[in-house]
C-alpha cells in the first residue's frame, strides 16, 4: 500500500515537473529564436515582438492540443474507421455494418429504449428538481431536503444499481420479502413480482434509478436560477392578485426557461451514454437492452469490433446536435451577460 502511495506521488510529481521543464524551456528557446538585437530596425523590433506574442500562447495550448488530439479526436476517427470494416477490422465492407443496424431487429428494440429514456428521465429529472426547487426554499429544513435530495449525485451509477437491486428484489411467494417494493405489495395483499423480468415495466424501474440520481442536480441549478429573478417582479404579482400556481407557471417559468433548456439537455446527453445502470441491474435481459449496453456486448463479447463501432457511432451522432446546441446557448448567455 505504501509503496503504491509513494509511486502516485512520485508520478504526480514527475508528471509536474515535466510540465514545468516544457513551459520553461519552451518560452526560453522562444525568447532565443525571436531575440532582438540593438542592430535591428525598429519595424523589425516590432514584427518580431509581435510574432512572439502570437506564438506564446500556443505553447501552453499545445499539451492540452495534444492530449485532446490523442484521446478524442483519434478515438472517433479510429471508431468510424472500424465502423466500415468487417468484425475483425480486416475487410474493407463500407456501410455494411450501418445497413445491418437498421433492419437488426435488437438494435432498435435497444434504440427504441433510449427513445423511451429521452422522454421520460429528462422530463422527470427537471420536474422534480424544479418542483423541490420551489418548494425547499419556502420551508425552514429546507437546505437539509436539498442536502438529501443531492446526495445520490454522489453515488456512481454502479453503486446507486446495487442499492435499488435490494429495492427491486424478489423472493419465493412464501418467504418474507427484503425488497422495499415487494414488501410493500404483499402487505398490501398482493403476490410478489420480479419487477425486473416484467417488459416495459422493468424498463421503466430502471430509468427511476436515474431519475434518482440526476434530481439533485437539475435541482441544484434550478435553485441558483430561482433566486436570479427579480423579487419586485413577484411582489407585483402577488399584489396583482395573482396566486402562487399562477406566479410558477407565468413568472417563474419563462424567467428561467433558457436555464430549464440547459439542464433537461445535459441530463439527455447522460441518458444517451447510459450503460453502467442497465448492465448492472439486467445486463440488457428482457427487454431492457439499450444502446451503449449493446455497443459492450457486440464488442466485447461478441468480439465484432466493426458493429460495436457502428453503434458507438450512432450514440454519438445523436448526442452531437445537442452539445452543438447546449455549447451555443452557453455562448449565447456569455454574450448577454
Amino acid at each position: 500500500m505504501i509503496g503504491q502511495v509513494l509511486y502516485a506521488a512520485s508520478m504526480v510529481a514527475f508528471a509536474v515537473a515535466l510540465l514545468f521543464g516544457y513551459f520553461w524551456g519552451a518560452n526560453w528557446l522562444l525568447d532565443r529564436m525571436l531575440a532582438t538585437t540593438p542592430a535591428m530596425a525598429g519595424e523589425a523590433i516590432t514584427r518580431r515582438d509581435s510574432l512572439r506574442t502570437r506564438i506564446r500562447p500556443w505553447i501552453f495550448l499545445a499539451p492540452t492540443l495534444f492530449f485532446l488530439a490523442v484521446f478524442l479526436i483519434y478515438p472517433i476517427i479510429e471508431t468510424f474507421r472500424l465502423s466500415l470494416f468487417d468484425r475483425l477490422g480486416q475487410n474493407f465492407i463500407w456501410f455494411a455494418n450501418y445497413s445491418w443496424a437498421w433492419n437488426d431487429a435488437t438494435f432498435r428494440q435497444s434504440a427504441f429504449n433510449n427513445l423511451a429514456w429521452l422522454i421520460v428521465v429528462p422530463a422527470l429529472s427537471t420536474g422534480f428538481g424544479l418542483l423541490i426547487a420551489v418548494l425547499a426554499d419556502r420551508l425552514w429544513w429546507g437546505g437539509l431536503a436539498k442536502t438529501l435530495v443531492f446526495m445520490p449525485m454522489a453515488i456512481s451509477f454502479v453503486g446507486a444499481a446495487v442499492i435499488w437491486r435490494f429495492v427491486y428484489a424478489y423472493r419465493g411467494p412464501d418467504m418474507a420479502q427484503i425488497g422495499i417494493l415487494n414488501a410493500f405489495v404483499t402487505w398490501l395483499g398482493y403476490p410478489p413480482q420480479v419487477w425486473l423480468q416484467i417488459p416495459l415495466v422493468n424498463s421503466f424501474l430502471l430509468m427511476v434509478i436515474l431519475v434518482w440520481i440526476q434530481t439533485g442536480f437539475a435541482m441544484v441549478i434550478l435553485s441558483a436560477a430561482l433566486r436570479g429573478i427579480p423579487q419586485e417582479t413577484i411582489e407585483a404579482a402577488r399584489i396583482d392578485g395573482a396566486g402562487e400556481v399562477r406566479i410558477f407557471f407565468t413568472i417563474m417559468i419563462p424567467q428561467i426557461a433558457t436555464t430549464i433548456l440547459v439542464v433537461w439537455t445535459t441530463i439527455t446527453i447522460h441518458v444517451l451514454k447510459v450503460f453502467d445502470i442497465v448492465y448492472a441491474m439486467t445486463n440488457g435481459e428482457n427487454q431492457t437492452q439499450v444502446l451503449g449496453n449493446l455497443m459492450y456486448r457486440w464488442t466485447f463479447i461478441a468480439g465484432d469490433s466493426g458493429r460495436g463501432a457502428t453503434i458507438a457511432i450512432v450514440i454519438l451522432l445523436a448526442v452531437t446536435p445537442i452539445m452543438i446546441w447546449n455549447i451555443r446557448r452557453a455562448r449565447a448567455a456569455e454574450g448577454t451577460g
